[in-house]
Parts: structure tokens; C-alpha cells; sequence
């Protein structure tokens, strides 16, 4: 399931796509992205050290992608935030861990059955780009059924 935290995340990083490459003060970037803005700024923090946004400090600074829109996809910064994409550890490919009560991962239904579902997941989100998904949001009008996910 994807955290509430990846879902700001996500929100924010399609505000800055569909910027012009200009700074946005984290302040702004919070309203728009309808993002608490305290929550905002610890998203922003890890999305810097991992390499997408790139701050700057002071009245002209602000955030803004550290590469094009087209390159980051969302499965990256999905990781980035939640960890592996995996429904059950057992079931990542990163971060495997068998369970504790398992009597054979080998020969357990659930964990394939689990694989499946990483990878469909992980078909679609790894192959959509953050331009993408901004695009697709800024194409949607915003109603009150809409902003419910």
C-alpha cells in the first residue's frame, strides 16, 4: 500500500514537473500540492539527499527537480520514500526476508502469489515517468471524488 507520506511526495514532485524549473518556496509548494507544509519539509529533505530535488536557501531560493520530470519515475521515488514495493518482505527482491512463521518460502503459494503482485506494480510504476503523472493530474479536474486517494 502506498504511505500517505509517498502520496505527498508524489503530489509535490508533480507540482515542481509542471513548474518552469524556477525555485518554489516550500511554503508555496505545500499549498499547491495541498501537502501539509511541516510534513512537506521532511519529504523534501529526503528527496534531496536521494538526488531528485535540488534547495536552495533564502528569499530567491526554493525547490525544484534535480532532473528532467521525464527521468524520474514514480516507482523510484515510491522506494525512495516507502522502501521496496513488495506487499510482503518475502516477496522483495531488495529487501527479502523470510517469514518468520513459513514452514517452506520455497514451496509457499502466498509468496508467489505476492511476487505477482510486486511485479505487476512494479510494471507500471517503474515505467511511469513523474512528467507523466503530472501531466495526467493537471489533465483531471479536481472535485472533491477526485481528491479522495
Amino acid at each position: 500500500m502506498l504511505s500517505r507520506k509517498a502520496k505527498y511526495a508524489l503530489r509535490a514532485l508533480s507540482v515542481l514537473a509542471l513548474s518552469d524549473g524556477s525555485p518554489i518556496q516550500a511554503r508555496r509548494l505545500a499549498a499547491e500540492a495541498k501537502v501539509p507544509a511541516k510534513f512537506l519539509e521532511a519529504i523534501l529533505v529526503e528527496l534531496r539527499d536521494a538526488g531528485v530535488v535540488e534547495s536552495r536557501r533564502g528569499t530567491i531560493g526554493g525547490h525544484r527537480l534535480a532532473k528532467s520530470a521525464a527521468q524520474v519515475m514514480v516507482g523510484d521515488v515510491v522506494r525512495i520514500i516507502d522502501g521496496p514495493i513488495a506487499p510482503i518482505r518475502c516477496a522483495s527482491v531488495t529487501a527479502y526476508q523470510p517469514c518468520a512463521d513459513c514452514i517452506d518460502p520455497a514451496t509457499c503459494a502466498l509468496r508467489d502469489l505476492m511476487g505477482d503482485v510486486r511485479e505487476a506494480m512494479s510494471g507500471v510504476i517503474d515505467h511511469r515517468s513523474l512528467r507523466e503523472l503530472a501531466l495526467a493530474s493537471a489533465a483531471k479536474p479536481s472535485t472533491p471524488s477526485s481528491r479522495a486517494g
